[in-house]
């Protein structure tokens, strides 16, 4: 392995400054505090100020830069004015960058190379949404590792990811991009995530940096329009939105990156209380903050700053560390503080933390370990696609199985496969594909004709779902008027036992800047739908999309409907073998689909009103139209199986302060095949000095049984699990009654209640 040493004598052994903060950033790299204040003291403001700068790579780093600013970045990396770049793919393009700062600069201080890698880098897996439904942690981490394995083959050692903003609203682009409306369940799969991408040890160069992304609030976008304003109290933000991000801050996340969106009027990139107060000093988080692209001087056109120097003050003042591709920190920073506006010690507070982090992945050891061409030919990428086949599987949701028909029965002998998206490969590699080839995926039709099945197959699109090309900055066309197919689909219909109809969402569908106010099937793919179900009634209707779905028609009319989200890379394989019985469906949705978008944002862990339900009269909260539940609640999916809930039982009907007591319930899989199922814990909190939610998730655990075993579930409860942001602003537990809820999804559960006292 190559070696480069900072040939600067001082560079470790000079001013040792001294230091409080105890980084859980996992590192097997020892005095990174010393390290870090020795080089710090060596730097000149200019050089500080250039850690700050992230740059796109915008032009072949392999050859000349052609454009006036591009010669003027290169010439910005040769003086090590640069802190990291991201979009530069390849070990021969990152070496090369490398080369430029390490070879010319003065400190010599190595670039991070960062890249959006979401949910795989070559070898694509479920989007994240999705992959939640598997409520499989080790199947997260695992998809995060071998991303990580990916991207440092290529250079790369910087993931944006993961996402763990909460969103309770399906009009939301990005939805398909978190883990759903679930502050738990959002803080396990980021956790999860982080352990996989980073390891134990963030400076083996298998592992990569990762961000806890966005802070705060991102989801919760009024009206579910991408980067629009959040205005949400400090009751929400702290009990909803912010718990999964102390989650990845105690797992030792390297970065978090801030969002768009104001906050109660406040650009959370400018927003000290979130940045410094909450995240590095409430918490103590030692790493450092990326804005996001541009997201510094989009402050200007928020009405927040005056122009990007300005922006830039606000920015470095309320905590955020590194500008990303926004040019506002290169053109402000060294006037603000000779100016005296700002300080320079926040400058070196976010030199610091950058530096910390650079020394933790290794960077100053040898700024070459992510440049490795060997680390390609180790990448075992056919074992990669077995593991994306397994997670893909285990993320598919049955939400409706009338008269069993499915799995796919033998003596079935015609399938007629309709649908824009029964033939598509590249659909399903979803938004935010890194790496993932265009049209790599397995489509549904290739995976069903890969299982040999003793059947005849035949296939039509019926329509077509987008019209013109597809990328990822333009707006999707969607075919609202072509129906040359349809006539095809209808006759193939006639004449099979089953169809099915493989519909849903384009891969650019959602994703960033794809929110859409219908979440419907788009074009004319429910016109098809109908038309085929007046020929044949013996559907399965298996969907492929990023975001929930208003399918109430099809719920009512199709009797058998899977969700299959945007699987990734294995995905036709995937649906196949649940299809077929190969493997039996155990997704459960992170996420309500709504009944109507009208419904939106709709999420299980409301509060209730004042007036929750009436039988008599019109005078409480609900809809005059359409009942006021989801169509397929939070924590909900089917099986090829039936398990039967036993009667839960509490070990003590009172909890003190320091204890512990045991809620328990048997689980007997009650039908003729092996199955897994989520057995989930929820908790009501019934008086506090704020409203709390009807429930909240607090536990699951996996439990796979074979036909006719019983399995015996305990939760501890504790006094950790009671605790609230309170009417007193702080965390603690309140005195009183709770109510524990347990069962194979959110309304569907059975309870008992207990106190809980101090003393």
């Amino acid at each position: 392995m190559r070696r480069y040493y900072l040939i600067i004598v001082s560079l470790f052994f000079g001013t040792m400054g001294t230091y409080s903060q105890k980084s859980t950033i996992p590192s097997s790299i020892k005095n990174v505090e010393a390290k870090v204040d020795s080089v710090l003291n060596l730097m000149t403001l200019e050089e500080k100020v250039g850690q700050m700068v992230q740059y796109n790579g915008s032009w072949d780093l392999t050859g000349p830069a052609s454009e006036t600013g591009n010669k003027q970045k290169e010439e910005r990396l040769k003086k090590g004015l640069v802190g990291s770049m991201l979009n530069v793919l390849s070990v021969e393009a990152t070496e090369k960058a490398q080369r430029m700062n390490m070879e010319n600069s003065r400190m010599k201080i190595p670039l991070m190379f960062g890249y959006d890698v979401i949910h795989g880098y070559k070898t694509i897996f479920p989007v994240p949404l999705a992959e939640t439904a598997s409520w499989d942690m080790d199947a997260a981490q695992e998809s995060a590792r071998i991303a990580a394995l990916e991207s440092v083959a290529e250079g790369v050692n910087w993931t944006f990811s993961p996402m763990i903003d909460i969103s309770r609203d399906a009009r939301w682009g990005r939805i398909m991009e978190g883990s759903g409306e679930d502050t738990y369940l959002t803080s396990k799969v980021a956790v999860a995530k982080i352990k996989g991408y980073q390891g134990e040890d963030l400076a083996h160069p298998n592992t990569i940096a990762a961000t806890a992304k966005h802070f705060a609030g991102y989801g919760l976008a009024e009206g579910g329009k991408d980067y629009n304003a959040v205005n949400i109290g400090k009751n929400e933000l702290h009990n909803v939105v912010l718990p999964p991000f102390k989650a990845a801050a105690d797992a030792g996340v390297a970065t978090f990156m801030n969002s768009f969106n104001t906050i109660d009027g406040i650009p959370a990139t400018g927003n000290a209380y979130l940045q410094r107060k909450v995240l590095k000093t409430d918490w103590n988080w030692t790493g450092f903050m990326v804005s996001d692209w541009g997201s510094i001087a989009e402050m200007i056109p928020h009405g927040f700053a005056s122009d990007k120097i300005h922006a830039a003050e606000i920015a470095v003042k309320a905590g955020s560390d590194m500008d990303m591709e926004g040019g506002a920190y290169e053109a402000g920073l060294q006037k603000l503080v000779a100016d005296g506006k700002i300080d320079e010690t926040l400058i070196d507070d976010a030199v610091k933390r950058i530096l910390r982090v650079k020394f933790k992945m290794g960077l100053f050891e040898d700024p070459y370990r992510y440049m490795n061409p060997d680390l390609k030919k180790n990448v075992q990428y056919q074992d990669h696609l077995s593991t994306a086949r397994d997670i893909a599987k285990k993320s598919i949701v049955l939400l409706k199985n009338e008269n069993e028909l499915l799995p796919i029965k033998n003596s079935v002998k015609k399938i007629a496969v309709i649908g824009p998206l029964a033939d598509d490969k590249d659909t399903p590699i979803g938004n935010w594909r890194a790496q993932g080839e265009t049209n790599s995926a397995v489509s549904v039709l290739e995976g069903l004709k890969n299982a040999n099945l003793d059947a005849e197959i035949t296939y039509a699109q019926g329509v077509k779902l987008g019209t013109g090309e597809r990328s990822f900055l333009m707006p999707l066309k969607i075919n609202k008027t072509d129906t040359t197919g349809m006539g095809e689909a209808v006759r193939n219909a006639k004449n099979a036992e089953l169809v099915l109809m493989v519909l849903g969402e384009d891969a650019f569908q959602s994703g960033e800047g794809r929110s859409q106010v219908n979440i419907g099937l788009a074009g004319l793919q429910k016109e098809l739908l109908k038309e085929i179900y007046k020929i044949n009634k013996n559907i399965v209707l298996v969907l492929i999309n990023g975001r929930p779905m208003e399918i109430a028609w099809s719920s009512e009319n199709i009797p058998a409907i899977v969700e299959a989200w945007q699987l990734g890379s294995e995905s036709g394989n995937a649906i196949a073998d649940v299809l077929l019985g190969k493997y039996n469906p155990s997704g459960k949705l992170p996420v309500s689909f709504p009944r109507a978008v009208g419904q939106e944002p709709l999420y299980y862990n409301h509060k209730n009103t004042g007036r929750p339900s009436s039988a008599e009269h019109v005078t409480y909260a609900h809809y005059t139209d359409i009942e006021n539940g989801p169509l397929y609640p939070f924590g909900f999916g089917l099986s090829y199986t039936d398990f039967e809930y036993g009667k839960p039982s509490i070990s003590a009907s009172n909890l003190k302060a320091g204890d512990s007591l045991s809620f328990s319930i048997s689980v007997t899989n009650s039908g003729n095949v092996k199955g897994q199922e989520v057995v989930q814990l929820y908790l009501h909190d019934l008086v506090a000095s704020v409203a709390r939610p009807v429930k909240e998730l607090k536990g699951f655990q996996l439990l796979v049984l074979e036909p006719g075993e019983t399995k015996n579930v305990e939760f501890i409860i504790t006094e950790e699990m009671l605790k609230f942001y309170t009417a007193l602003e702080k965390w603690e537990v309140e005195e009183g009654e709770f109510e524990l809820m347990v069962g194979g999804n959110s309304e569907e559960v059975q309870s008992l209640k207990f106190n809980f006292s101090k003393s």
